[in-house]
């Protein structure tokens, strides 16, 4: 299983939310290039970053940043949050970014996640984010009835390389990850699929790896910052 430390970018700022509310921002870093560099050199593999402003704006706003953490870093990064056409897509791939994470797309525009899957293979990430298993779009702001498991389904045939599955009612709120619901999405399909939202101790990072599903991996945001989850310990539990 991969530990992938978040990075969450607002007005060019590393930053936490609590349940996704942008007036509920704690800013941990003001340079995420040195904050991507600090997990790196701890030992992490990959990176996790998302363009929050990027998620309302519905196009790349902390493009800068990004670009900074890509230059410096050396390892991958997948990135959500405002990148909903093809043109977005290319860039961010041709700037060095492993891999890119739809979400809002993924509800509005299934044929452009396709599209790109097909034309960029290993690089495409869904993102579904959910609330009570109900699917919610354009940075968490619009919710929607449709089921997270089935839109996870239809991917089942569009060769995306991950799911990242958030549970939006524990992202931030440090009270453990919601591990059933992921747990359940990741035997309803053959995707690797990624657990995000809740992780605040290597405990909730041990049941997602013993969950009974295979998962990919965790991302895991305030608890590093704050120190609830002590980086080493939790790349040592998680290393085979």
């Amino acid at each position: 299983m991969i530990l992938y430390p978040a990075i969450d970018l607002k007005d060019g700022q590393a930053v936490r939310l609590l349940k996704g509310d942008m007036d509920k921002a704690t800013v941990f870093n003001d340079d995420p290039a040195s904050q991507a560099l600090e997990f790196v050199e701890a030992g992490c593999e990959w990176l996790h970053l998302v363009d929050l402003n990027g998620a309302f704006a519905g196009t790349p706003v902390n493009a800068a940043p990004v670009e900074a953490i890509l230059a410096h870093c050396g390892v991958p990064a997948q990135l959500g949050g405002g990148i909903r056409d093809m043109e977005t897509i290319e860039a961010w791939l041709a700037k060095g970014l492993a891999r890119v994470i739809l979400g809002t797309v993924a509800v509005e525009n299934p044929a452009l996640v396709r599209e790109a899957a097909r034309a960029f293979p290993g690089q495409v990430a869904v993102g579904i984010d959910a609330r009570a298993g109900r699917v919610a779009t354009k940075g968490w702001a619009e919710e929607t009835e449709l089921d997270a498991t089935d839109l996870a389904r239809s991917y089942e045939d569009a060769g995306v390389a991950a799911i990242i599955y958030t549970d939006i009612n524990r992202d931030g709120a440090m009270q453990g990850p919601n591990v059933g619901a992921t747990a359940a999405l990741a035997r309803a399909v053959s995707i690797p699929v990624i657990a995000s939202g809740g992780v605040s101790s290597l405990e909730d990072l041990i049941a997602l790896r013993d969950c009974g599903a295979e998962l990919n991996g965790a991302i895991s945001g305030r608890a590093l910052y704050d120190g609830a989850l002590d980086l080493r310990a939790a790349l040592a539990a998680l290393t085979p």
